[in-house]
C-alpha cells in the first residue's frame, strides 16, 4: 500500500510517501525551490519522493491531503459577513486563496493521472496534526494537544488516542487562537509573523515577564472544556490583514520596533517575555484539562505552536505526564505525514506500523557524486576514512565545520545530517557564528547536541530530546563549561543523540568528547538566516564559500577554506 501525503494549503509545503504503513521518504518543498516556508504546490518534492523510493505515480494507491476545504465553510462565511467591511483581506484569503490552492491541486492531479488516478482523501487539518502525530508516536495511548494559528477554522484540538482510535474532547475556533496570539509580539518586535516566532521565544528570555504580565494574561483564557478565548481589543489579526495589532496595543506597550535593523528596546523584550509566559500558562491549563479527561500518562503535542520548545520544556516538567512526544516536523510540514498515517490507520483500518523516531527521511548523496562535484568545481579536497575523527579534531582546534551526511532531516531543526558544528566550550563561539556564519541577531542562542548516555551529566532532564524540541536547564556547574550553548537564562534547546539512530553523528560527538572532555557539540542548521537548510552538496558548498565556515565535511570528503579558495 503506497500513500502519498501532501501539505500545500498553507505554508511549509511538503510531500511524503507511506509504504506499507511506514514513512519511507519525506521532503519539504522549500529545500528544493529555496524559498523558506514556501506555500508553492510541492510538485518538485512529490517527484523527488517518488524517485527516492524507486516508484512512479502509477504505484500510488491513495493520496492524502492535509486539509478539508469545505470544513466549517458556513461558519467562515458568516464570520466574514459579520465583520464586513473590515474583512476584505479575510475574504481574499479564505476564499480566493483557497480557490487557487484547489486549482493547483486539480491541475497537478490531472497532469499526473490523465486517465484517472488514486482516490484522494481530504483530511481535516487538525486531524492531520493531532491524530497523525499520535499515530507516529511510540505511545499505545496518549492525551493529545494540537495548537496552531488556524486550520480550516479550528485552532486547537484536545483529545485522547488509544490504539488507532482517537476521541476528541474539545476544539477552539478562529479567531480564538494561541498561534495567532503569539504572532502579535513577533510582528511588534520587528520580526516576520508566522515565520520568526522562534526569535520571539529567544528574545523573551531577556525580558521581564512581570512588567506587562497582568495585561497580557487577561487577554487569553481557557474555559472548563479546554477551549481558548481571546480578548481581541488590541489585535487586528482576526481580519487577516498585514497588521496583527492596533493603535491600542501600541498605546499600552509602547512603540513597535521600526523594522528589522532598528534597535531592540527593553519594552520589546518585556512584551516578548509576557506573551511567552502567557502562552506557557495557557498551554499548561489545557494540559491540566487533558489530565482530568485522559487516563494516559503520556502526551502528544502537535501544531505550529508545538515548535515552541520553551513551552514544551515547561509542559514536560509541570503538566504531570511521564513523557511527551513532538514529531520533528510538528508544524504544517508534518501534516503531510500525519494525513498519510491517518488515512492508513483510521480510514483504511490498518494497524499502527510506524514509530516516527528517525527524522532522516530526505535525500542522500554518494561519495562518488560528491567527488565529481569537487572535481568539476576545481576544488582542493581530501578524502578521509575516519571523517568523524577528522572533524572532531577540527572542532577541538576551534574550527567551525559544515557537516553534510546521510539522508536529510525532516522539520526545521538540523539534527546532525545538515548541521554546522563548533566547540561549545569557547566563550566567543556564539557571537562568532551569529556574526560570521549565520548572519543573524546576536541574542539568538545555539543548541547543543549531546550523546544520549551523557545527558544527565550536563543537563537537567530525565527524558530524551531527539528532535531538539525541548528546552531544559544546563546544570549550574556546567554553564561556565558550555558558554556557547547556554542561553542567558541558563537553558538550552537540547538535542540528544543515540548511537543506533545516527551512529556517525554520535561518533563525531564522542570523539570530540575524548579530545575536549565534553561529549557535547554546538549544533545549528546548515544555512544562513532567511534561507532553508541546504539540501544538496552544491548548496552546502555555496554556503561554505560565502560564510565564515572553516571547513565542510560531505560524506568522506573534506574541503577546507584555506586550501579551496
Amino acid at each position: 500500500m503506497i500513500i502519498l501525503g501532501i501539505n500545500h494549503y498553507f505554508h511549509d509545503s511538503t510531500a511524503c510517501l507511506l509504504v506499507d504503513g511506514k514513512i519511507a521518504v519525506a521532503i519539504e518543498e522549500e529545500r528544493l525551490n529555496r524559498r523558506k516556508h514556501t506555500r508553492e504546490f510541492p510538485e518538485r518534492a512529490i517527484r523527488l519522493c517518488l524517485s527516492e523510493a524507486g516508484l512512479t505515480p502509477a504505484d500510488v494507491d491513495a493520496v492524502a491531503v492535509s486539509i478539508k476545504p469545505d470544513k466549517n465553510l458556513p461558519q467562515r462565511l458568516a464570520y466574514g459577513i459579520r465583520n464586513a467591511p473590515n474583512a476584505v483581506s479575510f475574504f481574499t484569503f479564505e476564499f480566493g486563496h483557497w480557490a487557487l490552492k484547489q486549482t493547483d491541486f486539480r491541475r497537478w492531479y490531472r497532469k499526473t493521472w490523465p486517465s484517472g488516478g488514486p482516490k484522494v482523501h481530504f483530511v481535516p487539518h487538525h486531524m492531520a496534526h493531532a491524530v497523525g502525530s499520535f499515530l507516529a508516536s511510540p505511545f499505545d495511548d496518549a492525551a493529545i494537544l494540537s495548537i496552531d494559528g488556524a486550520g480550516e477554522w479550528s485552532t486547537s484540538f484536545l483529545g485522547e488516542g488509544r490504539g488507532t482510535r482517537v476521541r476528541m474532547f474539545s476544539e477552539s475556533f478562529f479567531p480564538d487562537s494561541l498561534g495567532s496570539f503569539y504572532e502579535v509580539p513577533t510582528q511588534y518586535c520587528g520580526f516576520i509573523p508566522n515565520t520568526d516566532e522562534g526569535k520571539t521565544m529567544g528574545l523573551a528570555s531577556f525580558g521581564d515577564p512581570d512588567r506587562f504580565g497582568d495585561i497580557v494574561d487577561r487577554l487569553v483564557t481557557v474555559d472548563e472544556e479546554g477551549r481558548i478565548h481571546i480578548d481581541l481589543e488590541m489585535f487586528n489579526y482576526q481580519f487577516w490583514g498585514p497588521d496583527r495589532f492596533n493603535d491600542r496595543f501600541v498605546e499600552t506597550f509602547g512603540p513597535a520596533r521600526a523594522g528589522f535593523h532598528a534597535p531592540i528596546e527593553k519594552h520589546h523584550e518585556d512584551v516578548a517575555a509576557a506573551f511567552q509566559q502567557t502562552l506557557e500558562e495557557r498551554a499548561l491549563e489545557m494540559c491540566a484539562h487533558l489530565r482530568r479527561q485522559s487516563r494516559s500518562r503520556y502526551l502528544v503535542i502537535s501544531g505550529g505552536v508545538a515548535l515552541n520548545s520553551v513551552m514544551n520544556g515547561r509542559i514536560l516538567r509541570e503538566a504531570g505526564f511521564d513523557d511527551i512526544y513532538v514529531m520533528p516536523a510538528a508544524g504544517d510540514n508534518g501534516t503531510a505525514l500525519g494525513a498519510a498515517l491517518y488515512v492508513d490507520s483510521t480510514v483504511m483500518g490498518n494497524p499502527r506500523r510506524h514509530v516516527h523516531d528517525d527524522p532522516y527521511l530526505g535525500t542522500a548523496y554518494t561519495d562518488d557524486y560528491i567527488e565529481k562535484l569537487i572535481t568539476t568545481s576545481k576544488l582542493t579536497a581530501s578524502k578521509h576514512e575516519d571523517i568523524a575523527g577528522t572533524v572532531a579534531q577540527l572542532l577541538a582546534d576551534g574550527k567551525i565545520v559544515g557537516w553534510f551526511q546521510g539522508r536529510m532531516e525532516i522539520g526545521p531543526r538540523a539534527l546532525g545530517n545538515r548541521s554546522i558544528l563548533a566547540d561549545p566550550t569557547l566563550p566567543h563561539m556564539k557571537d562568532k557564528i551569529n556574526a560570521e556564519v549565520k548572519h543573524r541577531e546576536s541574542f539568538r542562542p545555539f543548541a547543543p547536541s549531546v550523546i544520549a548516555e551523557a545527558t544527565g551529566t550536563y543537563f537537567d532532564i530525565t527524558t530524551e530530546s531527539p528532535f531538539m524540541l525541548r528546552v531544559c536547564d544546563v546544570l549550574p556547574d556546567m554553564r561556565e563549561r558550555l558558554p556557547a550553548i547556554t542561553h542567558v537564562d541558563g537553558t538550552a534547546r537540547l538535542h540528544t543523540v543515540k548511537k543506533d539512530v545516527n551512529p556517525l553523528y554520535h561518533d563525531v560527538i564522542s570523539r570530540f568528547g575524548q579530545l575536549s572532555g565534553v561529549p557535547v557539540v554546538l549544533n545549528t542548521s546548515f544555512n544562513v538566516q532567511g534561507e532553508p537548510i541546504v539540501e544538496s552538496p552544491e548548496q552546502a558548498l555555496r554556503c561554505f564559500a560565502t560564510t565564515g565556515l572553516d571547513a565542510v565535511a560531505m560524506g568522506s570528503w573534506l574541503v577546507e577554506k584555506g586550501s579551496a579558495f
